[in-house]
């Protein structure tokens, strides 16, 4: 029997194919699925990994098998399955591994209405539903199977994206995008089709191997060639997706990465603008730049826990305008609470166009603080190392501990989070300061009793 421990992550499910699972698990994952929904429709997609249309098709079997429609909309992002969930109002699977390597893929699921689908909201129902079937006999078959039928859905996608942000009157742009041979090869093509826009495309061929580079643009490698070709070509504004084109990167003219916390305070100012005022989500580990801006443009910033599952729960709680994360996840309730880095990007161009400096300049009054980036530890007893951390802080004057996620050290000058990875033996230090001196401090201070 298949061990489902390591491949049932916190979200998604997500392993080495066919290492891990395969195609006759992933048409139990579909029984499940549909079992657990309760749903009589639903939707999936997939992305360009090899082993994608496959599993893809084998977990529609599954489906249809137990009496549920089931409609394909074949190759697509992750925020158009989203959007094809929201649309349809069904329940929705897609199958990618986002910026893992080639030989892995998975399944990010969702309830109608892009609806998140976590450990606490069904996928561990879906975990028990397939151990028990994989370990006995199958689930019997509907009496009458669920039919399974195609759709497009990339124009409608596009155009509901379009609707949301006008680019029409905007200053003709030069942007440079790195698709990093993942979805976004497929989607910014029609999304900005016809908009005062020159695309400079860079690896747009879908191809599942990542041939050129690693679809993870936060990992700073995989950004250099979309810094050089900026640079080379004059570009007002590089843009890199990662492999399900979910997330959205940016770079300025000059090639320098643009933080996510500066462009969720950008887009965050642009929804409060236009929804007059609201609640706007941001992760404990964005920059204190975000909470100052919604409050600056009239909103009430809500501080959550790390994980889209934990955003999404808080969008809809608080109805939320707006949410971001450091690692480059933008929801908008525009969107059925859902994250899209499309529609990230279409902000931040429509910004860029409808005044006349650079986005060096227009991103400047939004990056207020220096911050360490994400340093992961290897570490074998994460909680020990933790612990040590929270006893060298503890009592420090001026000092505000909390346990949110992981622990979060604050002080007027400075703050730190540290935290250990649902997945590996690390933990992840973020660490901010009004003053590069104070951040490179703290960071070394607490790297020394991590590492110790």
């Amino acid at each position: 029997m298949p061990d489902l421990s390591q491949i049932v992550k916190a979200y998604d499910v997500r392993g080495v194919v066919p290492d891990q699972w395969d195609e006759p698990l992933a048409e139990l994952f579909g029984a499940a699925f549909a079992q657990v929904t309760g749903a009589d429709a639903i939707v999936v997609g997939h992305d360009m990994r090899p082993s994608s249309p496959g599993l893809s098709r084998a977990f529609a079997r599954g489906a249809a098998a137990r009496g549920v429609d089931v409609t394909e909309i074949g190759l697509c992002s992750t925020d158009q399955l989203y959007f094809a969930s929201g649309q349809l109002g069904r329940p929705g699977a897609m199958f990618t591994a986002s910026h893992n390597p080639a030989q892995y893929n998975g399944i990010k699921m969702c309830r109608a209405g892009a609806a998140p689908v976590g450990q606490d909201t069904g996928l561990s129902e879906i975990r028990a539903l397939v151990e028990e079937w994989a370990e006995s006999a199958p689930p019997a078959a509907a009496p009458t199977p669920g039919a399974i039928s195609r759709r497009d859905v990339l124009e409608d996608y596009a155009a509901h994206l379009r609707s949301l942000v006008d680019l029409t009157a905007i200053r003709p742009l030069k942007a440079v995008v790195d698709a990093g041979n993942g979805m976004g090869g497929h989607t910014v093509p029609t999304v900005l089709a016809g908009l005062p826009i020159e695309v400079v495309p860079m690896y747009f061929e879908l191809d599942g191997t990542f041939p050129n580079h690693e679809a993870n643009p936060l990992d700073p490698k995989n950004i250099v060639d979309l810094q050089a070709k900026v640079r080379e070509t004059g570009a007002d504004i590089g843009l890199a997706f990662d492999g399900d084109a979910d997330r959205c990167f940016v770079v300025d003219e000059n090639g320098d990465p643009v933080s996510p916390s500066a462009i969720t305070a950008l887009v965050a100012a642009r929804e409060l603008a236009k929804h007059g005022g609201g609640t706007v989500i941001h992760n404990l580990i964005t920059s204190w730049s975000v909470p100052e801006v919604v409050k600056e443009q009239g909103g009430t910033p809500v501080r959550t826990r790390v994980g889209h599952s934990f955003i999404k729960e808080e969008m809809a709680r608080t109805g939320a305008i707006f949410g971001g994360e450091h690692s480059a996840h933008y929801y908008f309730r525009d969107f059925w609470n859902a994250d899209t880095g499309m529609l990230a990007a279409l902000h931040v161009l429509a910004a860029l166009g409808g005044q006349s400096g650079p986005l060096s300049a227009l991103v400047a009054q939004y990056d207020r603080y220096a911050a360490s980036g994400e340093i992961n530890s290897t570490v074998a007893d994460q909680a020990g190392r933790a612990a040590a951390v929270k006893a060298a802080f503890e009592g420090r004057e001026g000092a505000a501990l909390d346990e949110l996620d992981g622990l979060t050290v604050t002080t007027p000058d400075w703050w730190f989070n540290l935290r250990a990875s649902n997945t590996e033996p690390l933990l992840r230090l973020n660490v901010e300061a009004r003053d590069t001196e104070t951040a490179d401090r703290i960071r070394d201070e607490v790297l020394a009793i991590v590492r110790a």
